[in-house]
């Protein structure tokens, strides 16, 4: 009995190194295992999905990942481990039962082909601080889901970008491949004639997801009889244009995706006639204070978009954390925000010719209603107009990271909205060789700090940009790619969350003596 209790024990101080908690108690006694001291220790599995990069021939998309260095795992130092992406299952048509025996031949090969290419990684992290890359063209580019286990776990990131050219997608597509989830919230979507939104929801599990979708505009509720009960199969992905799911067209709307049962990762592609298309990442959960980091500094349109999901209306503070100090735009330093409906700023050129990063506060501090948000960024004007999409961000932590940074074209922006940081930001090897370095800036209280990364001596290929927080914050960070094309400075932008790579698990003191009965 003794060493089945021992084991026990061992068994549940290793859950508590993966889930983060573990309390033992044993069979109808007192406990034997109590929180402690907490230590935090690296995670031991990652799971990241990438959406479907584009429905145009045109695309060129450009995959990279990576995993940070200097991290050991609950295991042990020496477990190597596994950070692979691999292609979704395609979605097939099942409307209609097909009774011809050729077809239905065809159709069982079809799937037996897309399965064994399911099975085959499109890139794997071989070993931590090199980034790799893989590359894509057309519209038949799969979605994407994978795990990192061991030492390729804590810190796992991916993104893909894609450049497209012409038409109604054209422009710059970049976005951070995510972690699975249940709940997320989407400012700045759009049900209007001139907007193309699909929301991209990806199941990297064996069972399959069922997810809600609900709409809100500025008169709150927009009517939806088909955005409930969405199935995503095991390993796939679906892609739902916003406008079918209503007959309002909305200029501005939230939408609000939640799962019944499993978990997906979910992220919406926007396309506006004329303005160019990219990607729109989940807002960060609601709360009183949000931060939007990194408007360009030549940025000529800026909008907010707002929602209040609770019981109470918002009042929050507008204000742009500039260069060299804080202040609020003329005209608009608040923002009423009604329960349950999206509200917008047209910002216009607020930064004017100054990168910033935008922060909304509550009005009074002890009325701090949680809010969701994200900002619509516009370069150029007239036919080489560019957008891209900033939602509000988690600070940095501890450490974050983005990849697919190239020779030129790279910003990174850090905002320190309460108190004056340290920040250690560290430029990997290149995919194709390179020599890593390593640099600190200081960011004062209620500023934003550009840099331009100084590429790693040496590049081939892609790298990778990591930050952490040394000391003071908290920093909010993103990073802007541009990559000029056709006289129009096509971009996108990508916010720096704090990686996740570690979690904190409290210490067990055992007390051995109800083992002795």
């Amino acid at each position: 009995m003794k060493s089945t209790h021992l084991s026990l024990i061992a068994g549940t101080v290793a859950l508590a190194a993966i889930t983060g908690f573990a309390t033992l108690n044993a069979p109808g006694g007192p406990a034997v295992a109590e929180a402690g001291s907490a230590s935090s220790l690296p995670v031991e599995r990652s799971s990241l999905v990438c959406p479907a990069p584009s429905t145009s021939d045109l695309a060129e998309t450009q995959y990279t990942s990576y995993t940070p260095p200097g991290s050991e795992t609950a295991k042990g130092e020496g477990e190597e481990g596994a950070a692979e992406l691999k292609p979704a299952l395609p979605v097939l048509d099942d409307d209609e039962v097909e009774t011809d025996p050729k077809k239905i031949k065809k159709a069982e090969e079809a799937a037996k082909k897309a399965k064994a290419q399911a099975d085959k990684p499109v890139l794997a992290v071989k070993e931590p601080g090199t980034p790799v890359l893989a590359e894509a063209d057309g519209s038949a580019a799969p979605a994407l889901v994978g795990t990192a286990t061991g030492r390729l776990a804590p810190g796992w990131a991916a993104q893909q970008t894609t450049t497209v050219t012409a038409g109604g997608a054209r422009g710059l597509l970049g976005v951070s491949c995510t972690a699975p989830d249940t709940d997320f919230w989407f400012p700045g979507v759009s049900t209007a004639r001139s907007r193309q939104d699909y929301v991209h929801l990806t199941n990297p599990d064996d069972s399959a997801a069922v997810a809600d979708i609900e709409l809100f505009g500025a008169k709150g509720a927009v009517t939806s009889e088909v955005g409930d009960g969405i199935t995503v199969p095991a390993r796939s992905s679906v892609a739902l244009l916003l406008s079918t799911l209503t007959d309002e067209a909305v200029n501005d709307l939230t939408a609000h995706v939640t799962t019944r049962s499993g978990r997906v990762g979910g992220v919406v592609l926007t396309a506006d006639d004329g303005s160019g298309a990219d990607w729109l990442t989940a807002a960060a959960d609601p709360s009183g204070t949000l931060v939007m980091p990194g408007i360009p500094a030549d940025a000529t349109s800026v909008q907010l978009v707002a929602f209040a999901p609770g019981e109470n209306d918002a009042d929050v503070k507008v204000q742009l954390m500039g260069k060299n100090t804080t202040f609020a735009p003329a005209g608009n330093d608040t923002l009423h925000i009604k329960s349950g409906m999206t509200a917008t700023i047209d910002l216009k050129d607020i930064t004017r010719g100054e990168p910033g990063s935008l922060r909304l506060t509550p009005v009074e501090k002890n009325r701090a209603t949680p809010i969701v948000a994200a900002l619509r960024v516009v370069r150029g004007t007239g036919a080489k107009q560019e957008i891209a999409y900033i939602p509000a961000t988690g600070p940095v932590g501890a450490r974050a990271s983005v990849t697919d940074n190239r020779a030129k074209g790279s910003t990174l922006s850090l905002a320190a909205p309460a108190a004056t940081a340290k920040v250690k930001v560290t430029t990997s090897a290149g995919s194709g060789g390179g020599e890593p370095a390593v640099e600190t800036y200081t960011v004062k209280a209620g500023t934003t700090t550009a840099i331009t990364p100084k590429p790693p001596a040496g590049l081939k290929g892609a790298y990778a940009l990591t930050v952490e927080t040394v000391s003071g914050g908290p920093v909010h960070a993103s990073r802007a790619l541009v990559l000029p094309e056709g006289g129009v400075q096509m971009f996108t932008i990508q916010t720096l969350p704090d990686d996740g790579g570690t979690v904190v698990v409290p210490s067990a003191r055992q007390d051995l003596s109800v083992l002795d009965d």
